[in-house]
């Protein structure tokens, strides 16, 4: 009995001495931030809603560095345009490195050009850039396909006569044929049973990653994944989609010629007014699509395709870095490994750059002669050496498909435009877009 207890007064002294020490020691001289629980961190300090308003929380108390423990690994947050460019572009190779997400771990296994350090990330950044130049990103080809999944996008819009429409499907279902018809050599056609099972799983596993229940699941993994979960799911979506894409590669090999080888624009068309067609027809008129040399001639449809990407804010707290050495940044000492998140957002809604920044206002990106004017807070695709290796075919897409759905449509709802909340649902690392039903009206 006796040993009994004095085992539980060991037990309690030793959980108060941590307490009292509060940041584990080991870890440099990290940034401050709030107390940790030992074991726990800051868990119970985090709001269910979205971590991001944590994050904003603690950013006004501790400033734009600051360390979070995420269960027992000391997490160091960077916010606003200055830090994330001062460490992702001035500090490059110093902040290189990337973090993992415990969920997609298991498939991936530090492969790919997202997930991928070291020498294995350059080779495949090498690689990817020269192969995606190859097939034509940022050249005619790619321009030819989007150009071609317009179209068909028009096609079925023209189906609804009118009628009331979540479009939701639709805009997903074209970037990703974009990508399909890019990686694979083919589009699907919007009804393909095989496409609309690929298109479901990206889009739960997406909504997955996002949710509290994986950010907890990240805090833990070691012991949580003994356990059910929505990271049993995500596995088994992402191991279907890697069957789906090695039964391809199989196929591509077995036919292979050496000769000759082979959303985020939705929510928003409400709230766009008359400039917007107006400068459409002025450019491109009604005879011909939308080409990518008609943008530098829309400033405005321009500024309103950024001002999308902005307020949409798609990956607030972008994806984990890690450091690559003991880094010295801003009179602190980040140790090697140390994991490290980017918030993006800090920067899109950076109120020193963006008038303002919470809301809809594509006057940010244009100055007082209504020329598009670039902006240093724009960073919707990270920045540095882990920028986003589709951000040229992205920005295509949305220009080429945005200004073909305006060519052809007026977006009208029954609902009044300024009734319709457009402000996109925070979960976990993700941001999504609401649900809502609009009419494509032919102009």
């Amino acid at each position: 009995m006796e040993l009994g207890v004095l085992l539980l007064l060991a037990l309690f002294t030793g959980l108060l001495l941590l307490l009292a020490r509060g940041h584990p020691k080991g870890h440099g001289c990290l940034p401050p931030g709030p107390r940790p629980l030992p074991f726990l961190g800051n868990l119970l300090q985090m709001d269910r809603k979205g971590l991001l308003k944590s994050f904003l929380k603690f950013q006004k108390k501790y400033g734009d560095v600051f360390t979070v423990y995420l269960g027992p690994r000391p997490v160091v947050m960077l916010c606003g345009t200055e830090t994330l460019r001062e460490a992702l572009v001035d500090q490059a190779e110093a902040f290189s490195g990337r973090g993992t997400i415990a969920s997609v771990e298991q498939i991936f296994q530090g492969y790919g050009v997202v997930f991928a350090n070291g020498e294995r990330w350059k080779a495949l950044r090498r690689f990817s850039l020269a192969t995606m130049r190859d097939f034509g990103m940022g050249k005619r080809s790619v321009e030819e396909r989007i150009q071609e999944e317009a179209q068909c996008l028009v096609e079925e819009l023209r189906k609804s006569k009118g009628a009331l429409l979540d479009p939701t499907f639709f805009f997903h279902a074209i970037t990703a044929n974009i990508i399909c018809s890019i990686v694979f050599g083919k589009r699907f056609h919007f009804k393909d049973p095989e496409f609309l099972r690929l298109l479901a799983m990206f889009y739960q596993s997406f909504a997955l990653i996002s949710s509290f229940s994986s950010q907890v699941f990240e805090l833990f993994p070691d012991f949580l994944k003994h356990f059910p979960g929505p990271h049993r799911q995500i596995h088994k979506n992402l191991q279907e989609i890697n069957a789906f894409i090695s039964r391809s590669v199989e196929e591509h090999r077995e036919t292979l010629d050496p000769g000759a080888p082979r959303d985020i624009i939705d929510t928003y068309l409400l709230r766009m007014d008359k400039k917007v067609h107006k400068e459409i027809d002025q450019v491109i008129g009604s005879h011909r699509p939308p080409a990518l040399d008609d943008r530098a001639k829309m400033p405005y449809t321009d500024a309103v395709i950024h001002e999308i990407q902005r307020f949409g804010d798609l990956l607030p707290i972008g994806i984990p870095h890690i450091v690559t050495k003991d880094t010295h940044f801003r009179g602190y000492i980040i140790p090697k490994g140390t994991e490290v998140f980017p918030l993006l957002s800090t920067a899109l809604h950076d109120p020193h750059y963006f008038e303002k920044p919470d809301d809809f206002n594509p006057d940010h990106f244009l100055d007082a002669k209504g020329a598009l004017k670039k902006n240093e807070a724009f960073i919707p695709f990270s920045i540095g050496k882990r920028i986003c290796l589709g951000e040229g075919i992205a920005r295509t897409e949305l220009f080429l498909f945005f200004t073909t759905v305006l060519q052809n449509f007026s977006v009208t709802s029954p609902v009044a435009p300024e009734d319709i909340d457009l402000t996109p649902q925070e979960s976990g690392v993700g941001k999504l877009p609401p649900i809502y039903q609009i009419q494509f009206l032919p102009r």
